[in-house]
Parts: structure tokens; sequence; C-alpha cells
């Protein structure tokens, strides 16, 4: 590399030493010869020169590396954790399909032999150009609503999508079980977590619902804050589609309203305002059916109540599910 400065090294949210782990995990004593590494694989398998290093993060099996090269600042990403590669590789393909398909996607840089994931060293890496911008605030109503509208665009562009199962051998598809099943499954199973006034009300909710059958297909299932990047109200760009799996376009919808704030750390709701705001976008390019509309508050309520922790609550889980209640 040209720049001798150490990367910055860091943990994306686990509780852990970035040192060690990247160490214990990575096998690299220190950011240097992580740095170093990075550059000698970009360079032999994508003939990019790496001029520095300025960030590693780590989370779980996965890195990812800001890196400067003569064509600008760019972002490898590397998993060590073999069961994922073939998932990987199948979301590259994905992500590149939906650039090709003018979608705002963080595409992959293919490598010297045209491949979009290259597995070399024990480790399975990709490459992408750094795209400018800052994540989704939901105190911004116009971007709550383009992000709305752009999930919609999204969701129907992976409906048309030749290759609609990223990864037929993994295991990352909710239940094909009915909705209600799954909803009144988890009541089952989380009775402390849930007051029991809302349990009742929910499962209420569930009993009256229609029982016609909702479209299934693929997702990108994790289309929150941390995953958006906006310039003024425009987003520029979705990121990770990691968690991509088959389920119901209003189970995403739902849930990505509940999520919608949530970034790294101390994972919070937002106001019902923000819910409003961004289905009204979503609908401005897709109107949900009579059936997915009668879900919605449902699963609202229901992807609400999966974060209510065990005891203290500091970010308001249970008062949202609340005020949910009473807004209905």
């Amino acid at each position: 590399m040209a720049e001798s400065h150490a990367p910055v090294v860091e943990m994306l949210w686990e509780a852990h030493d970035p040192r060690e782990t990247l160490g214990g995990r990575f096998g690299f004593s220190d950011g240097d010869s992580a740095g170093r590494w990075i550059a000698d694989t970009l360079d032999e398998h994508w003939g990019v020169r790496v001029d520095s290093c300025e960030r590693i993060v780590m989370s779980g099996g996965n890195a990812l590396a800001w890196i400067g090269t003569p064509a600008g600042r760019m972002l490898a990403k590397w998993s060590v954790v073999p069961d994922r590669f073939p998932r990987l590789a199948a979301i590259a393909r994905l992500t590149s399909w939906l650039d090709g398909q003018g979608l705002p996607v963080s595409a992959p840089v293919a490598a010297r032999d045209g491949s979009l994931q290259v597995e070399a060293c024990h480790v399975s890496m990709g490459l992408q150009r750094v795209i400018a911008g800052e994540l989704l605030d939901t105190a911004d109503p116009a971007q709550v609503w383009a992000a709305g509208a752009l999930l919609a665009r999204l969701q129907e562009a992976l409906a048309a999508c030749p290759h609609p199962d990223p990864d037929p051998a993994s295991t990352y598809s909710a239940p094909a079980e009915p909705l209600a099943a799954r909803v009144i499954g988890w009541l089952d199973t989380h009775t402390e977590q849930v007051p029991t006034t809302v349990s009742d009300a929910l499962r209420g909710l569930v009993a009256a619902a229609p029982a016609d059958p909702l479209p299934r297909q693929l997702l990108h299932s994790d289309y929150r804050a941390a995953n958006i990047l906006c310039v003024g109200t425009e987003i520029v760009a979705v990121l990770d589609f990691e968690e991509a799996q088959q389920d119901h376009p209003v189970v995403e919808l739902a849930r990505s309203a509940v999520l919608l704030g949530t970034r790294y750390h101390d994972w919070g709701p937002v106001p019902v305002t923000v819910h409003a705001q961004f289905r009204a976008g979503y609908e401005s390019v897709r109107r949900l059916s009579a059936v997915e509309a009668a879900w919605w508050d449902i699963v609202v309520l229901w992807q609400t109540l999966t974060f209510v922790p065990p005891g203290t609550d500091p970010t308001g889980w249970e008062a949202s599910a609340l005020s949910q209640l009473h807004e209905g």
C-alpha cells in the first residue's frame, strides 16, 4: 500500500475487543497485516491497487474494509464462514441483476476472471464502490416516504427475478405455514414476553383476519436505516442483501416499518406516524390488496412485540405496542 497508516479496527455491534477478534476470527496479528493481505488479494484478483486501508469493521464471521484506490474509495467485504460462501456468490449475482434493472444498490465489481465473488485463501471476498450518502433519518418524512416507495419498486423487481431463490440449498426462508399460524405460534412460545392484554388483543385480530392466501416471493428482508443511504430526499443505495429470503411482501413492509429507525446499537421503535408515512410511500407505487391491508396492523403489532425484551425495556418497545392498540 502507498500509505503506511494502520487502519482503524472496530466491531460493528459486538462488545468484543476488535484486535483480539481480528486475530481470533480472521487470523491477522494487527490492522497492518490485514491491510497488506487485502491489498495483495485485490491486486491479484481484481487488478486494483490499494493506496490506503482506512478502516476494518467486523461482525460475526464477516469483515469490511474501506480502502482508497486510484479509482476512488472502495469497500472490500469478506467472510471466513465456508457454509455461507455459496450464498454470498448467489447474493452477488442477485445484486448485480438488480443493478441492471436500475435499482439503487451497491453492485459488486467483477474480478479479472469475471467473478462477482472470489473464493481464495479460505475466504469469500467481494468488492464494491463506496456510495456517498447518509443513513436514512426517520425524522425526515420525505426520506421515510421515499424509502417506502423504493421498497415497493424493489419488491416488484424481486418478484420478476429469474433466480427467485438466491441459494436453493440454504434455509433462508420464512416458514411456509399460514401467517396466522406463525403469529399464534410465536405468541404461544413467548407468553412471558408479551403483556396479557396485548396478547389477547393480537389473538383476536388474527382470528378475525381473512384466511385468503397471501403472495410470497423473494425479499430483501433487512430493509431499515442501517441499510439505506440517502442524499437529501433521494435514496441512493440499498445495502446488504445477505438476509434475502422468501416471505410475504406485507410482512416485509410491516417489519421494515417497525425497524425503520434501527442502526447498529440500542434498537428502538419509531412513532406510529412513521409507520403511516412509510406505508403511504409504498402504496404510491404498489397498493396493498384488501387481504394484505387487513394484515398490516396485525403484523406491525406482532413485529413490535418480537422486540420487547425480558425485564427492563429501555427503548420502549412495549410502550410502542400499547400505543398501537390505543391507535386501533
